[in-house]
């Protein structure tokens, strides 16, 4: 399985992401840069990345403008013919105006940067600890949709406190549902605000992220981290 981790103008996670990725998980990594098209040597076993950061400084909306950038017309085609992509923080607003996923990530509720550890937890309800940092992570949805993601279990992360009480308290941006993280209904395209790249390596402290990266892309490629 080899990864592909997209670089806009404005990016600051794709550094991170590589590292562990290659670094704290021993997979293959290739940096993709913006104005390339070629996805030829990645297959629907692969999986593309968009890193978090300000692509192209945030202006209009954050991702509106990298969306329409060569690579991501391939990271388009790519997902739907079947191939896994994966977008975190500025890359999960990519996919929203990608249209890849549903919804859309707000200003934050408080309208200022949130930057700090929070809890999140899966259907299964396993809890991790994993970093945010963000200004525009509110995650937003109109009813209709938020009842499509939720009858097709496509919520993957919701925000909760350490206890896995999903509460007010626990959401750092005003997130309606406290949605965290969501998929495409095909399970191939994955979005979630908070940083699991940031939670990888031990000599932090934490490696919560792993184990997200694992569940989510490496399933049936890694027995254990």
């Amino acid at each position: 399985m080899k990864f592909g981790v997209v670089v806009f103008p404005g990016s600051n996670c794709d550094r991170d992401m590589q590292d562990a990725l290659a670094d704290d998980l021993n997979q293959e990594v290739v940096m993709l840069w913006h104005k390339d098209k070629d996805l030829g040597r990645f297959n629907t076993e692969d999986c593309i990345v968009l890193p978090g950061g300000f692509s192209f400084g945030d202006y209009l909306r954050c991702g509106a403008i990298a969306r329409f950038s060569p690579m991501m017309q391939s990271v388009i085609e790519f997902a739907n013919a079947g191939g896994k992509v994966f977008g975190v923080c500025n890359g999960f607003q990519v996919l929203c105006e990608s249209h890849l996923l549903p919804g859309a990530l707000l200003r934050n509720a408080n309208q200022q940067f949130v930057c700090k550890n929070v809890f999140i937890k899966d259907p299964e309800e396993n809890i991790f600890k994993i970093p945010v940092a963000h200004g525009e992570g509110r995650y937003y949805a109109d009813e209709r949709t938020l009842g499509e993601l939720e009858a097709n279990n496509q919520v993957i992360f919701r925000y909760c406190d350490d206890n896995g009480k999903v509460t007010a308290e626990a959401n750092p941006n005003g997130a309606i549902r406290n949605i965290a993280g969501i998929c495409n209904k095909n399970r191939n395209v994955f979005g979630m605000m908070p940083h699991p790249e940031r939670a990888c390596s031990a000599v932090l402290g934490n490696t919560d992220g792993r184990a997200i990266i694992k569940n989510l892309l490496m399933a049936e490629q890694l027995v254990s981290l």
